[in-house]
């Protein structure tokens, strides 16, 4: 029995994520397909690669995963299949394995070459469907593709450091259904640059000089209970290990979030300054 993971900017309003299922219950017995996302924004490969390695360790190995943002074979862009930390995954060479995987070295990589195998009018999917099925049965990647050693590199899921070790510069990543702002910021970056110094979390002309463990690390007083905090805004690093701006019981559709309330949005600059 595989497991088959979808990620795609699609959305839930059209076809294409059943048609997708469909073809791919057509092409294997019982397969487990589980849905990571479709609401990823429109061709947003920095989004997809944040979601995907956020969500791809806790599936076993061997998880197939699909993933469809900006997925047109071009010129100048391959459809690939890369064996990564035990588990595939398959998407156009546009960036999104290079920023998951961060220099580290692939188990093995090859460049899809079965598209003149398949009927003329099959789509970008109906070849990854294809190579999902290959390898759910056991077939070898380079059986449907060349090897290669490299991917495209495109280094924004990477923030970078003054070479003093006084700033680190991010930007926004990703933006979740909470309105909560993740960067690029790592907690291991973070921890390796700091040296316990005191330092200024900034964005736009907002400023933070703390990082709370959760959402609700608040010190509370007979005076200031939990509620009192409610709409303060606080920096913490998520599950996913990356500096997040959130605010606390935030609600986008009500109180505001954030991204509304902070004005932070995909791509804006977030730095971290250490005082000597």
């Amino acid at each position: 029995m595989s497991i088959i993971t979808l990620t795609t900017d699609f959305g839930l309003k059209d076809h294409f994520v059943g048609a997708l299922k469909g073809k791919l219950i057509s092409g294997l017995e019982n397969p487990i397909i589980v849905d990571i996302s479709h609401d990823i924004d429109l061709f947003n490969t920095l989004e997809a690669s944040y979601s995907i390695s956020a969500a791809y360790k806790s599936f076993p190995k061997g998880t197939i995963h699909i993933i469809g943002v900006d997925s047109e074979r071009t010129a100048t862009t391959e459809h690939i299949a890369m064996q990564w930390d035990d588990q595939y995954f398959i998407c156009a060479d546009n960036g999104i394995l290079s920023s998951l995987i961060q220099k580290k070295v692939a188990q093995k990589i090859v460049a899809i070459n079965i598209h003149d195998r398949l009927q003329e009018e099959n789509t970008d999917m109906n070849v990854f469907v294809a190579v999902a099925c290959h390898i759910a049965r056991g077939g070898l990647l380079n059986v449907i593709g060349k090897e290669i050693n490299e991917l495209r590199m495109v280094n924004e899921m990477t923030a970078q450091v003054s070479s003093d070790n006084s700033l680190i510069k991010g930007t926004i990543i990703h933006i979740d259904q909470f309105g909560n702002c993740v960067t690029n910021i790592s907690k291991k970056m973070f921890d390796d640059i700091s040296m316990k110094r005191n330092f200024k979390i900034k964005f736009h002309n907002k400023k933070l000089d703390r990082i709370h463990n959760f959402y609700s690390d608040f010190k509370n007083t007979d005076k200031y209970t939990l509620k009192a905090f409610e709409g303060n805004a606080l920096a913490l690093f998520n599950e996913n290990g990356y500096l997040e701006i959130a605010i606390y019981k935030s609600n986008p559709k009500t109180v505001g979030s954030a991204s509304t309330l902070l004005g932070l949005k995909f791509r804006d600059v977030v730095s971290i300054t250490f005082e000597e």
